[in-house]
């Protein structure tokens, strides 16, 4: 499966306004009765930033409900958090629902993880818990990250009070995979820390019932801010929208649906969705210039790779 970086920053195609426009108010490209793929991935990269030295680590969280790992979470740990070689050397599998797990890695940190999803509630079809679990990261006895709720009287709550040092960390990504079902995804994403939550509806389909003219839908709290004509054309580009006064990135990439349908590994859909500065001059800057800097950037970026059940 190819970086999506790598692609947007050889391969960008700037569509043109003729293609992107908002819908007629009678144009029905799409059936309203179609129900939306079903999440069966999601992974989280948080950005921690210890209190006691300053180092920086990031801490990857997989929530899966796939059939052949069952609904639970991996967690991996890195010092470099473009570096998939790290967090997969530093990963581990936490099957069961409550439980500890202690180990060394990033120059000997120690990591501590605590969980408990007994009790755990989640939403249809995704497969991340909503409300009754936990999931807490110490790196070096610092609390580093902390998921959920822990009730007031347990015992992990009273440890925890007596933690000294309390790390700094935020949301730098997050990606989704959707696997079958209808060209139809839905999810939520918060751009700005401490900001709202959008509900965020790609579609994609045939334009009037006409087989040969495939468009790209996108609204944000149901406000349509992407609509892209000729799909089979234009199956990679990007457009630049403003959500809670950000400079939001929007960009997609369809070859595979179009054109390897039927492989496993190109047959996905990309769509990324990446806030940027205003001082930012491209979408992806160069990766040797700035690959230390990135990691001290604030952003947030949510991908979502999607393969669809064949036509």
């Amino acid at each position: 499966m190819r970086n999506i970086t790598t692609c947007y920053s050889e391969h960008a195609v700037k569509v043109s306004s003729s293609y992107c426009s908002g819908p007629a108010a009678n144009q029905a490209y799409l059936s309203p009765n179609l129900v939306p793929s079903v999440q069966n991935a999601a992974t989280c990269i948080y950005k921690v930033k210890l209190c006691t030295n300053q180092r920086l680590f990031f801490i990857r969280i997989t929530w899966s409900n796939l059939a052949a790992a069952g609904q639970g979470f991996s967690i991996g740990i890195s010092d470099d958090s473009c570096s998939i070689s790290k967090f997969s050397k530093n990963s581990r599998q936490l099957k069961k629902v409550k439980g500890t797990k202690s180990f060394d890695c990033c120059n000997n940190s120690r990591i501590e993880v605590l969980w408990d999803l007994s009790e755990a509630t989640y939403d249809s079809g995704r497969p991340e818990p909503i409300n009754g679990y936990y999931v807490v990261v110490l790196v070096n006895s610092e609390l580093s990250l902390l998921l959920g709720e822990i009730e007031e009287e347990s015992e992990l709550k009273k440890r925890i009070s007596d933690v000294k040092y309390f790390s700094k960390y935020s949301l730098l990504s997050r990606s989704e995979q959707f696997y079958g079902g209808n060209a139809l995804f839905s999810t939520k994403a918060q751009f700005l820390e401490g900001g709202n939550c959008h509900d965020i509806v790609i579609k994609c389909g045939e334009e009037n019932g006409s087989k040969n003219s495939s468009v790209l839908s996108v609204t944000i709290d149901k406000k349509n801010m992407i609509h892209v004509r000729r799909l089979q054309w234009n199956f990679r580009g990007n457009q630049t929208i403003f959500v809670d006064g950000l400079i939001v990135d929007m960009m997609w990439d369809v070859h595979g649906w179009f054109f390897n349908p039927t492989t496993t590994s190109d047959g996905y859909a990309f769509f990324m969705f990446r806030t940027r500065s205003g001082l930012d001059s491209r979408l992806w800057l160069e990766e040797k210039f700035l690959e230390q800097k990135e990691q001290e950037k604030v952003g947030f970026s949510l991908l979502i790779c999607a393969c669809k059940s064949p036509d």
